[in-house]
């Protein structure tokens, strides 16, 4: 038998593809991915894609670094799985270094597998720990697709699943772009905003507030970056009612905003803080860490959080990986030179492109909003969705979030491995796809 064309089997792979997959939010990426390497992927036509968003947001020491690849290696040899009671070295050594990566007193790891998992046991925690049940969230936030973490999210996935969890309440995301409280110079009141949103919280209340789970910076949100000074006040917010700040640092911890994690700008520490996606880098790894007073409290009190790979070896040798090539590359500070250089590309586009209306962010996580070309500064989702397919079409993978009221917003992160000239090469695309895009009836 003949062996099948590239085209015959490109065919096959997506009538398979529409026959047997769920579809879980969006379309598919019209590429057969083969590989991935560094700062790009591969398809299977040969085609070389530059990926800005890291994978998932996640991958940040580029795709398949070989140090993480030959601790793959090492460890599934010996060690991958075991009991959950049971306890490896890679483990302790993670929640360990964890540790001491972070400012006092968060000094207790829970290992899991996702972020949304992560955020799943710190919400469980605070509720046992207060023995309160009520959640306060952002109104763009995303916290994951589980039920305590879904019921968390507000940016998408709502409507059409019945009650959430009781008890949660959304105050305002902080847009200094687009604020809605002012000052009588216009600029944004989010002091104002804030205590309205309490206020509101406050007004439905049962008296029952456990916790505040907020990202320092709303990825899916739109890349929305709070002002300096906004979270010290929001920890004000939570001690006055008895609650806890759980920080959820899925996207931003690690090194990518230029700092080891993202709220060491505002001089606060949470109470609880959640990391996945970068902890991994690519691969399924996140944790929960939280004081040892918190941690005591929860497990007199009984706390359970028994999963199939919770504390599991493998994943657990990469977290150690991981912060060996970030501590010794001092990818912190290359994330910090790195977004600078992108800050002033984008920039740069912006000034040349009035449908670039914001670009924003901190280090390699960073946001270009797009808005119609009349000048009236409104979003546009077509507009979006035209300049990303473009994208593609000259090989950059980019990711865009689509939200009401804001068009579309372009969350570029690219590796903290990758070079100075592949961040031109993808600002050059970009600044391509938009001139092209615009020049054309879409």
């Amino acid at each position: 038998m003949a062996a099948p064309t590239s085209a015959s089997t490109s065919t096959g792979f997506w009538a398979d593809a529409r026959r047997h997959l769920v579809r879980y939010g969006g379309g598919f990426t019209p590429e057969i991915i083969d590989r991935a390497e560094g700062s790009f992927v591969f398809t299977e036509d040969g085609r070389r894609l530059l990926d800005f968003t890291s994978g998932q947001m996640s991958a940040i020491l580029g795709h398949s670094h070989p140090e993480v690849v030959a601790t793959v290696r090492r460890q599934i040899g010996s060690l991958d799985h075991l009991f959950s009671g049971m306890l490896s070295r890679p483990v302790v050594d993670l929640a360990r270094r964890l540790a001491d990566s972070l400012p006092a007193p968060l000094e207790k790891a829970l290992l899991l597998t996702t972020g949304a998992e992560s955020n799943e046991a710190a919400i469980r925690m605070a509720k046992l720990v207060t023995g309160k049940h009520e959640v306060v969230s952002f109104a763009r936030s995303w916290h994951g697709m589980t039920q305590a973490a879904a019921s968390a999210t507000y940016s998408a996935g709502r409507k059409g699943y019945g009650p959430s969890a009781p008890g949660n309440f959304a105050i305002p995301a902080p847009n200094p772009y687009r604020p809605d409280f002012t000052h009588p110079d216009g600029s944004f009141d989010w002091r104002r905003q804030l205590d309205l949103g309490f206020d509101l919280v406050d007004a439905q209340s049962v008296g029952s507030l456990a916790a505040c789970l907020v990202e320092p910076i709303l990825s899916s949100g739109g890349v929305l970056e709070p002002p300096p000074g906004y979270f010290a006040a929001l920890l004000e917010k939570c001690r006055e009612r008895g609650m806890l700040l759980i920080l959820d640092e899925a996207q931003t911890g690690l090194c990518r905003t230029g700092t080891w994690y993202a709220f060491e700008r505002d001089g606060i520490v949470p109470d609880i803080l959640t990391l996945s996606k970068t902890l991994g880098a690519g691969l399924p790894l996140a944790a929960v860490l939280t004081s040892a007073e918190i941690e005591q409290e929860a497990h007199d009190r009984g706390f359970l959080f028994f999963t199939t790979h919770v504390s599991d070896p493998l994943v657990a040798a990469v977290g150690c990986t991981v912060l060996d090539v970030l501590e010794r590359d001092r990818l912190d500070e290359r994330a910090a030179h790195l977004g600078g250089v992108l800050r002033r590309g984008l920039n740069g586009i912006a000034d040349r492109h009035r449908v670039v209306g914001d670009v924003r962010g901190r280090g390699l996580l960073v946001g270009v909003e797009l808005v119609d070309d009349e000048g009236t500064g409104e979003g546009s989702d077509e507009l979006g969705a035209a300049v990303t397919r473009r994208c593609l079409e000259l090989g950059l993978h980019m990711n865009i979030v689509q939200l009401p009221g804001m068009g579309g917003v372009f969350r570029v992160a690219p590796p903290l491995t990758a070079t100075e000239d592949e961040l031109a090469l993808g600002l050059e695309i970009l600044e391509q796809a938009v001139a092209d895009t615009t020049a054309r009836p879409r």
